[in-house]
Parts: C-alpha cells; structure tokens; sequence
C-alpha cells in the first residue's frame, strides 16, 4: 500500500486458532494457481466504470465473482503473509518491514506466533511447507526478481520498497522470503522465481507446481499509478497483465487436468472492513493499520475452474485466511494459524457449484443455467440493538428449499417461495455479522443472498 511510517504497540493476550475440522467434499483440484493484486476497492475494480474489463467483465463471465471477499489489515506484507501461513498482522508487517529483521516472540501450541518482526522463526510454517511434506510442489513466480529467492540481507533496509526502471520487485509482496523454514534450505532458489519461468513451467502437467503464487511487479500488480516506466499502472496495467497470463494458464494442460486460478487483491484502498470472525491482534491493537478498523477492506475476488459454473455470483465473506484454509483442504493438509480458526469458512458447494465438471465452468464457452433469484429486506443498515424481521422472496421455477444462515448458523429452512424470518442478537458479539440466504432448485443450481448488519453494544 502507499505507505507511511506507522509505529503501533504489540497487544499482550494471544487468540487461540482451534484445530479445524473435516473438509467438505470438493472437486479433484490437482493445481491451484494465485494471482495477487494490489489496493483496490471492490466498487472500483468491479463497477460499471471499471478500469479492468478484462477482470471485471470477461473473467467473472468465465468463473465466480466473490463479492464479499476482504483483505486481513493494512499495509501490503501482513496480508501476503496471512495467504500462505495464517500468521495475523504485527506492527512490523502492518509496516511492510521496511528493515528485514528477524521476529522476536514466541510461538504458542496452537502455531501463532506473538511478538513483532519480519523473518518468522522455522518453526513457523507456510503452506509451501505442508506441500513439500506430503510430496506435493509449489513455486513462487516473482516478476522482475531476477536472481531467485532474491530478499534484502536480514537486518538490513529493504532496497526493493521503491521501484526502479530497470527492478519493480517488491520482497514486501513475496511472502516465502519472511520465513526461515523457506529461505535457509535450498528450496528457495529452485521454488521461488521470477516469473519469466512459468511460461515453461505451464507447457506439460510434470513441471506445472501443485500450488503456483503469482505476484507481478509494482507497476502490474496495480500497486503504482503512473509507473516509473511510462506505463500507465493502477487497474489498467493490473488488467494487461492478467490478458496476457490468464490465457496461458487455463489454455495450459495442468489446468484441463483440474485446475483452479485465484485472482485477488491484497487490501482495499480504503476502509478497514473485515468478516469472517476475523480476530483483533494478538500482536497490533488494530488489524487495519493507520485506519481504524479490523480488517483490511472489501477487494472481491474472481475464482476460475471447470467445477465452477461461468457468470456465478457468491455474496459469502471470505477472506485471506479462508483462502488458505480452502486450499490446505483441497490438497488434505491440515490448518495453520488463523486458518485453523472455529467457523471459518472455507471454499465449498456454493464456490464448486458445478461438481461434475461437465458443463463448461470457467471456460466460458458453455451459458449457466437459470438460478434461484433473491430479494433480501429488513436487514437495518444502522447499529442494531435487538432483534428484527427479515423478509425473503425467491423467484424459481422448481424451488427446492431455501436455509437462512446467521454467520454460519442456520435459524430457518423453508420451503415457500416468500416468506418472513425473525432475527435475533442475542449472544452475539458487538460488531458485523452476516445475514445469508441460500436458495437451491431441483435441478440442483444454487443462489446465494448476503446483507451484513452490526451489533453496537452486547445484546
């Protein structure tokens, strides 16, 4: 992110992640492929107006729009970090660690460690590291590093927070070089490269990792606007730069194979919203930085695979951690960090709604069809302090049921196609909570309805 120097006090408690439970069913993903984007409000990449048609428009087309799909705080590290291990953010990430200095802490049973710092101790793991322990690869493909497993001398300034014409790398949006279990063994100079080495990595199934993160340089991650080379940045470069990759990916045969690609942005330009029960600290007293907030804003996400159905809308919260709980199942790997969190919500039905693979999903070439239609009213757009009624209405032709979710609990089932739920608070914690509507038809299609409502004081 834009950055600014920021200096935030460690809290002292530490949050308990509890050990996750048994994943869904899910597709046969053999290869998972994330590709990160850098600061931008979902409204802006995903509006009328936007900057990006190629991912705002013929992508979401192709795949599933995650409307509700937010970044873990501010600035730019702390969120990278959170995508591969589960880590929350510290003073130092929040910073982007602009000295390359090693953390000091401790780390609990559960895996979090708590204390300040850049380069996590080895007993701090990364999701590169359960692949590696069960026989599976992964690699890093960096734009502009160069020299492999390139990263600043440890307690050293980092060179790479300013880009050059000739270098736009940023070690800050690498998240394997903040982790001794990566950069002191070998691994790092064959897993993590620049991305000139993934156009030969996609021509067969052999080469091509099981897990692939993309990060593009400053100036085509949509990080700077304009960029240093004359090119104009921001969304627009964000956008040329996925028209050239994307195609090579999914036209490659890892991906026909069972392939899944991740288009995401690490936070918002604004805002600290946050879901998914996202915990404060244990090591910053505001996850969202400079901005007061628990999170790192609303970005949206675009996911593409044969299992999802071209032109589908999710309106459930996601966000970094859900992300890195949905592909440790997807490879049968246990949960890290806040990963690891009860209720999390990982990547199920509602994102892998074609599970037969069959008709076209994520290609684009194949219309969905006709889905359930919501309208959800009556959920109050101010601070709510007791309970209130929500009206639903559903539009289908063969409607089988329709759940009521309240965050991740169900308090209806019903199977008219209007109808009233009343809304309780009672034993909810102060701040936002999700209200979800599910709708399934007989021929198994299925809509998602989400509206968002805070509680302002203890019920």
């Amino acid at each position: 992110m834009r950055r600014t120097a920021i200096a935030l006090i460690a809290a002292a408690a530490c949050l308990a992640g509890p050990a996750a439970g048994s994943a869904a069913a899910l597709p046969p993903i053999k290869h998972v492929w994330i590709i990160v984007l850098e600061n931008e409000n979902y409204d802006t990449t995903f509006g009328a107006n936007s900057k990006a048609p190629y991912l705002a428009k013929t992508l979401t087309s192709q795949g599933q729009l995650l409307t509700h799909y937010y970044g873990i705080g501010h600035f730019s590290l702390d969120n990278y970090v959170a995508m591969v291990s589960g880590q929350p953010p510290n003073p130092q990430t929040q910073a982007d660690c602009m000295f390359y200095n090693d953390f000091a802490g401790t780390v609990g049973s559960d895996g979090i460690a708590v204390g300040q710092g850049c380069v996590y101790p080895p007993e701090v793991k990364t999701i590169a590291d359960q692949l590696e322990a069960k026989g599976l690869t992964w690699k890093g493909y960096m734009e502009d590093m160069g020299t492999p497993c390139r990263h600043p001398d440890l307690n050293q300034h980092d060179d790479t927070q300013t880009a050059r014409a000739d270098d736009q790398y940023a070690a800050r949006h690498n998240p394997y070089v903040y982790f001794h279990s990566i950069i002191d063994r070998p691994i790092c100079k064959t897993g993590v490269l620049d991305l000139s080495a993934l156009q030969g990595d996609l021509a067969s199934v052999s080469p091509t990792p099981s897990y692939s993160f993309i990060t593009p340089d400053l100036c085509s991650d949509g990080h700077d606007e304009p960029c240093i080379d004359k090119r104009p940045g921001g969304l627009v470069s964000a956008n040329d730069f996925l028209k050239t990759w994307i195609p090579r990916i999914t036209g490659s045969p890892a991906y026909a194979d069972g392939g899944l690609v991740i288009v995401n942005f690490d936070e918002s330009g604004s805002g600290a919203g946050d879901c998914c029960g996202e915990p404060m600290g244990p090591n910053t007293p505001n996850n969202g930085g400079l901005t007061q907030g628990n999170g790192g804003g609303r970005t949206g996400a675009v996911l593409l695979s044969r299992y999802i159905r071209g032109g589908s809308v999710n309106d459930t919260p996601y966000n970094h951690y859900s992300l890195l709980r949905s592909t440790e199942d997807m490879f049968g790997l246990s949960h890290l960090g806040y990963a690891a969190n009860t209720g999390l919500k990982p990547f199920e039905e509602d994102v892998f709604n074609n599970p037969s693979g069959k008709t076209g999903g994520g290609g684009g070439k194949t219309k969905p069809g006709p889905r359930p239609r919501i309208t959800l009213k009556g959920v109050p757009r101010g601070c709510v302090r007791g309970a209130f009624t929500a009206k639903v209405k559903v539009r289908s032709n063969q409607l089988r049921n329709v759940h009521v979710l309240l965050d991740r609990r169900r308090i209806a089932k019903r199977k008219s196609k209007s109808f009233s739920v009343r809304v309780s608070i009672r034993g909810l914690r102060r701040g936002n909570h999700h209200l979800t509507v599910r709708a399934r038809d007989a021929s198994k299609r299925s809509s998602l309805k989400m509206a968002v409502f805070r509680v302002c004081r203890e019920p």
